[in-house]
């Protein structure tokens, strides 16, 4: 299993979860999707039926872009 945080600027109310978390269930692949409007963030979680780039075009598709978070 893979898993991914993003930051995600354009998250601005409750629709905006329900748009991103409905969008990427539909990913082949996809087995769990959180969104958070407090933080903006997203976490993803998928198996080998799909990869990143895939998720991230869905967001990019639905008109929120995702930005890469850095760990230090």
């Amino acid at each position: 299993m893979n898993a991914k945080t993003v930051y995600v600027p354009n998250i601005g109310c409750a629709g905006c979860i329900r748009a991103i978390e409905s969008a990427l269930r539909e990913v082949p692949g996809v087995l769990n999707v959180k969104a958070d409007l407090n933080t903006k963030r997203v976490t993803v979680e998928w198996n080998d039926q799909t990869n990143w780039d895939a998720i991230r075009a869905q967001l990019v598709e639905i008109d929120y872009p995702p930005e890469e978070l850095i760990s230090l």
